[in-house]
């Protein structure tokens, strides 16, 4: 590679596709990483005060999707979306200062956009091509905004050879502990085979929303929330096997808007 590495920054709210990233990163020798962030929010302060090379940045994020944080900011840099599906049309916009990676993000796909993005530091200055970004931004909101996904009714738990079929309005909460991800009905957990984020991009958020890094809460099985220490709130579950979950501060408020309170 010629020329100073470029200044790169990484914004996903999965602290496990921050580290894989970094990792794949790390040995090209095309990049100096000089931050990253699971928080929007973090991430908006530090690049409103550092002017960056490159962005990595996921889309679909809580309080914040990658759409609106790149609206914040002052200055577009160079964008490199990551993303775990591509319902969105990205294809379509792969033009100029944008590129897309879909997760999990292979070395051969990250070299090409590292490429992508060099060459076009070599053509000229990101200035001369401010109003397509721009552009390109706009379609890609839009394309975001009218996205019509369909969304799964059932999931799938697998016991060896077995395939049982669960239906999701059964399911109060869906939680990660230790590897493994769970479907909690009122009468069993079941093991399924995705993780937290994957089962946030497959259903129908207005049914199912993240309430903890660990947690996806079905909102049909809501019965209470209560305020709780430091800016989070506790919420009941119908049925008195369910209990109650803990959601975190920085989720709380996209919990409220769902439930319209």
């Amino acid at each position: 590679m010629s020329g100073p590495l470029l200044r790169v920054y990484l914004v996903d709210d999965e602290a496990l596709a921050l580290k894989r990233l970094s990792h794949l990163l790390q040995p090209t020798g095309r990049v100096e990483i000089i931050g990253k962030s699971t928080d929007p929010e973090a991430a908006l302060r530090f690049l409103r005060g550092t002017s960056v090379d490159v962005l990595f940045l996921d889309i679909q994020m809580p309080e914040m999707n990658g759409f609106e944080l790149l609206a914040k900011l002052p200055a577009q840099p160079w964008v490199v979306f990551t993303t775990a599906y591509d319902e969105y049309a990205l294809k379509a916009f792969k033009v100029n200062s944008i590129d897309y990676l879909l997760k999990p993000i292979e070395p051969q796909e990250l070299d090409r956009a590292l490429e992508k993005v060099e060459r076009l530091r070599r053509l000229g200055s990101l200035a001369e091509i401010q109003n397509q970004l721009k552009s390109t931004l706009e379609q890609l909101a839009n394309s975001y905004r009218s996205s019509t996904q369909e969304y799964a009714e059932r999931i799938s738990s697998r016991v060896g050879s077995h395939i049982q079929l669960i239906e999701l309005n059964s399911v109060s909460y869906f939680q990660a502990e230790q590897k493994l991800t769970y479907a909690v009905t009122r009468s069993k957990r079941y093991v399924v085979d995705y993780t937290i984020a994957e089962l946030e991009q497959k259903l129908d958020p207005k049914c199912f929303v993240r309430i903890h890094r660990s947690t996806l809460l079905n909102l049909a099985w809501v019965e209470e929330v209560h305020s709780w220490f430091g800016g989070r709130l506790r919420v009941r579950l119908k049925g008195e096997k369910s209990g109650e979950l803990t959601v975190a501060r920085d989720r709380a408020r996209t919990l409220r808007q769902s439930l319209g309170l």
